[in-house]
């Protein structure tokens, strides 16, 4: 047996990929967090198989239904919201299932912040005014942050940043960034991107935070903080101008 750990996704059920679709067509378990990932997901998996929401479980819980699963010899879908590489929480669960001698492998998604700038309409890096994307979080109840990734710190690059876990405390992230990027920089936070309940909030970094307290917006939610956000004029592209050599590689 294997356990795939599937994207699902930022939201919409058709976000998943066609891989993750087909994988999850074809396992007797599933494993999904149900806050998180759409129920709608769960139809495509086979009528008889063993659904489990992990939303309340632990992480010894959860590998606890792997083995099960791996001793009665059944493929798992182990379903996670947005993309596996950022912010998913399976490294803890491929070391256990490294110990187990358990085969694994990793089917991509598409992460929460690629489907908000999609609802924003924007291209997070923008010729002469942002080539670099930070995505990261700030350090409350979850794991403290390690030494020199602060807010603060991360600021001082000037570069767009992506901040997940972070919509109820939009005061603090405002506080920190202001000294780096100014009142005026553009700045967004996306809900529920992709969903039929998505909210999308624009502004800069004066009036976001107000704005977010308005809408209730308090999880599930991405904020961009960044120049590119609001760049009208900037240099065309090298890779279609005109003046590019094409016939050298």
């Amino acid at each position: 047996m294997t356990v795939y750990f599937i994207g699902a996704g930022p939201g919409a059920a058709d976000l998943i990929t066609v891989r993750g679709a087909r994988t999850l067509a074809s396992c007797g378990v599933c494993l999904y967090a149900g806050s998180l990932v759409p129920r709608e997901l769960l139809a495509q998996c086979p009528p008889d198989a063993r659904l489990v929401d992990t939303a309340q479980l632990d992480i010894e819980q959860i590998t606890a239904e792997l083995l099960a699963a791996h001793r009665a010899g059944q493929d798992v879908a182990r379903l996670h919201s947005g993309d596996p590489s950022v912010f998913s929480a399976v490294n803890e669960q491929m070391r256990r299932l490294d110990e187990a001698g358990i085969p694994y492998e990793v089917i991509p998604g598409v992460p929460a912040f690629a489907a908000a700038a999609a609802a924003l309409k924007r291209e997070l890096t923008v010729p002469t005014v942002g080539q670099t994307v930070i995505l990261t979080r700030i350090a409350q109840r979850a794991t403290a942050m390690p030494e020199g990734e602060d807010l603060a710190t991360l600021g001082r690059s000037g570069a767009l940043i992506v901040l997940h876990l972070a919509a109820q405390y939009v005061d603090r992230v405002v506080a920190e960034l202001v000294p780096h990027y100014g009142t005026d920089c553009p700045a967004a936070v996306v809900a529920y991107a992709s969903r039929p309940d998505e909210i999308v909030l624009r502004g800069t970094l004066e009036d976001i935070a107000a704005q977010v307290k308005e809408a209730g917006v308090l999880r599930t939610a991405v904020i961009m903080v960044g120049r590119t956000l609001g760049a009208a004029q900037f240099h065309d592209s090298h890779l279609y101008s005109p003046s590019r050599d094409r016939h050298v590689c």
